[in-house]
């Protein structure tokens, strides 16, 4: 028997609304990455573009267990020597917190050309407001919440 091998056309895309209030960073995200992959679908390939869009809102309510908020530091690099800058999440959180969420489903994608494709599918809201109803998400719902 020959194996499947689903072609860029035949990818049936989903829209998924997620509600990220009261739920853990890490949790939410690693989530977002199945979503993002495809890896819920029967078809899925590891060398093909087969996942669905994610909207994200109430991004600035998502929680961090421990004292994560506090100590946990979000690094950037400008690319110049030295150039090396860390902000805590608590900060970035309330300053950004779009680029916290987008952060943590990063590291869970390939680091390759494919994974960044598929993070081109996340849509990150700080609010409870998204401009993407013509698309009709499905609520998505993530039963591990805060403990």
């Amino acid at each position: 028997m020959r194996t499947y091998t689903p072609k860029p056309g035949d990818v049936q895309r989903d829209w998924y609304v997620i509600d990220a209030t009261d739920v853990v960073l890490g949790r939410l995200a690693s989530q977002v990455a199945t979503l993002l992959r495809g890896k819920h679908k029967p078809t899925f390939a590891p060398h093909v573009d087969g996942g669905d869009f994610v909207v994200i809102i109430n991004a600035e309510k998502v929680a961090l267990t421990g004292n994560k908020r506090e100590q946990k530091l979000a690094y950037r690099h400008s690319g110049f020597p030295g150039g090396l800058s860390a902000t805590s999440y608590s900060e970035l959180l309330e300053k950004n917190p779009e680029r916290a969420v987008e952060k943590a489903v990063r590291g869970m994608l390939p680091k390759t050309t494919l994974g960044r494709q598929q993070l081109g599918k996340l849509k990150v809201y700080a609010g409870a407001e998204h401009p993407h109803a013509a698309q009709q998400p499905k609520p998505y719902e993530i039963t591990q919440v805060a403990q």
